[in-house]
C-alpha cells in the first residue's frame, strides 16, 4: 500500500486553540450601530416635520460635529480612525435628539465635543466610557447654556388654533415660556395641562403622536417604540430594560403623581402622561439600553432600570426640573460598576459557600 494512502501518515490540520466566544456570528459592532441609526430615523424625521428646517439643522451639526471630533481625536492620538463605524454618528443623532429644535448653531458643537472629545476619548474610546456620550453632551451644554435649552420653538403641526383651550394660547409663546406638556404639569397643574389639549383623550393623541413642544426626542412615542420593538426582536436589547424603566415611571407617578388643592392623594396620578411624555421613551429604548454604559447581567440591568425609573420620577415630582431621564441614566451609569461586581451569575459547577463551609 501507498504511504500516502495511509490516512494515519497523513500530517493532521492544525488544531487553532483561542479564547472564547467560540460562536461566529454576522453581527458586528458597525453593523449594529448603522441598524440602530436606521431605527431612529423615522422619529427623526418626524421631529423636522415637526419642527421644520431648524431641526434638521440641528442634527446635521450634531452628527457633523461628532463625527468630526472622532476623526480629529483619533488622527491625534495616531489611532485607526473608525468614523464609518456608525458609533460617532449614532452619539450626534442621539444628542441632537435630546436638544431643542431651535438653538443656537455653535451650543451642537460644543456638546458634540463633550460628548465625542470628554465622555468617550478621556475613557479610551468606544467600549471604554462609563458615561453614555450623548447625555454627557446634554448635560454639559444644559450647565453651559440653560436659557437656550429650556426655550422651546413652537410646533409646526400643533400651530396656534389647534388646540382648544389654553394650548392655542400657550403654543404662540412656546419658544418664549418653554411651554412643554411636562413644563406645563410642572408649573400650573395637571388639570391646566389636561385643558390645554381640550381633553385627556386628545392629549393622550397629541403625546403619542407627537403633536407637542419639547426636544427632537420628544416626538412621536409610537415611532420611537417601533425603532425600539426592532431592536428587540434583532435581539440587540433585552425588552426587561425599557419595560422595567417605563413601568416603574408609571406606577410610581400613579401612586405619588396625584394633587388636590395642592396636597398629595396617593394613587391618583397619570401614569400614562408620564409614560408617554418627556424623553422617557427614547431614553429607555435607546439610552438605558447603552451595551457599554449599562450592567452585562439581565438581573443587574434590570435594577439599573428600576433605578432609573425612581431617580426619573424624584426629579419630575419633586426636583427643580420638569424632566429627569437624561440625569437618571447618567447617575446610574455610574452605579454600574458596582452592580456588575455583585449581581453576576452563578458559574457553572460552583459549589455554593455554605456546602463549602460544611
Amino acid at each position: 500500500m501507498d504511504p500516502k494512502d495511509n490516512k494515519v501518515n497523513q500530517t493532521p490540520e492544525k488544531l487553532i486553540v483561542t479564547s472564547s466566544p467560540h460562536v461566529h456570528d454576522t453581527e458586528s459592532v458597525t453593523k449594529i450601530m448603522w441598524i440602530v441609526n436606521l431605527t431612529l430615523l423615522p422619529a427623526a424625521v418626524f421631529s423636522v416635520i415637526n419642527f421644520g428646517l431648524p431641526a434638521l439643522v440641528t442634527m446635521l451639526l450634531c452628527i457633523a460635529g461628532s463625527v468630526a471630533f472622532e476623526a480629529a481625536i483619533q488622527h491625534w492620538r495616531k489611532k485607526e480612525i473608525t468614523v464609518s463605524d456608525g458609533s460617532a454618528v449614532l452619539t450626534g443623532l442621539l444628542m441632537a435628539m435630546c436638544l431643542p429644535p431651535s438653538i443656537p448653531w455653535y451650543i451642537p458643537l460644543v456638546g458634540s465635543f463633550a460628548a465625542i472629545g470628554i465622555a468617550k476619548h478621556t475613557m479610551g474610546g468606544l467600549g471604554h466610557n462609563i458615561f453614555n456620550p450623548a447625555h454627557i453632551g446634554r448635560a454639559f451644554v444644559m450647565a453651559s447654556y440653560p436659557v437656550a435649552m429650556t426655550t422651546w420653538a413652537v410646533t409646526r403641526i400643533g400651530k396656534e388654533g389647534d388646540f382648544p383651550g389654553a394650548m392655542g394660547k400657550i403654543a404662540s409663546l412656546d419658544a418664549v415660556t418653554g411651554a412643554t406638556p411636562l413644563g406645563i404639569l410642572k408649573q400650573q397643574g395637571y388639570q391646566a395641562l389636561v385643558d390645554s389639549f381640550g381633553s385627556q383623550a386628545a392629549m393622550y393623541k397629541a403625546l403619542l403622536i407627537g403633536n407637542r413642544g419639547g426636544s427632537l426626542g420628544e416626538t412621536s412615542a409610537i415611532l420611537l417604540i417601533i425603532g425600539g420593538l426592532i431592536l428587540i426582536a434583532k435581539k440587540y436589547i433585552k425588552w426587561q430594560v425599557p419595560v422595567v424603566m417605563i413601568g416603574t415611571v408609571g406606577i410610581l407617578t400613579w401612586i405619588l403623581g396625584g394633587k388636590v388643592d395642592g396636597k398629595l392623594v396617593l394613587f391618583t396620578g397619570d401614569p400614562i402622561l408620564h409614560m408617554i411624555s418627556g424623553g422617557l421613551i427614547i431614553g429607555a429604548f435607546f439610552m438605558a439600553t447603552d451595551m457599554v454604559t449599562t450592567p452585562i447581567t439581565t438581573k443587574g440591568q434590570i435594577i439599573f432600570a428600576v433605578g432609573c425609573g425612581v431617580i426619573t420620577v424624584l426629579i419630575r415630582l419633586y426636583g427643580g426640573y420638569p424632566e429627569g431621564v437624561c440625569y437618571s441614566i447618567l447617575l446610574m451609569n455610574a452605579v454600574t460598576p458596582l452592580i456588575d461586581r455583585y449581581v453576576y451569575p452563578k458559574k457553572f459547577g460552583s459549589i455554593p459557600e455554605p456546602a463549602k463551609r460544611r
